[in-house]
């Protein structure tokens, strides 16, 4: 379940008792939000995430290709 809010310049919503979200500027299509949290909390665009799980798959199959051809040595097959 998502929650929609509808924002104007300088709004802000509250998450928990200590995290803010505020609309600090709004220019051509793009928002622009200012987060105050807790240093404990960690703050990632969803982008960036995406693409070091994207990496990490193709690591492990890279790895994986790897170590079935090396094993085939081995065995001789």
């Amino acid at each position: 379940m998502v929650l929609v809010l509808a924002r104007k310049l300088n709004e802000s919503i509250v998450i928990g008792d200590n995290i803010i979200v505020k609309v600090v500027s709004l220019d051509n299509g793009v928002v622009k939000l200012g987060i105050e949290a807790p240093k404990e909390i960690s703050i990632i665009r969803d982008e960036l995430i995406q693409e070091v799980k994207k990496q990490n798959r193709a690591a492990l199959h890279d790895a994986n290709d790897i170590e079935l051809s090396e094993l085939s040595k081995i065995l001789g097959k």
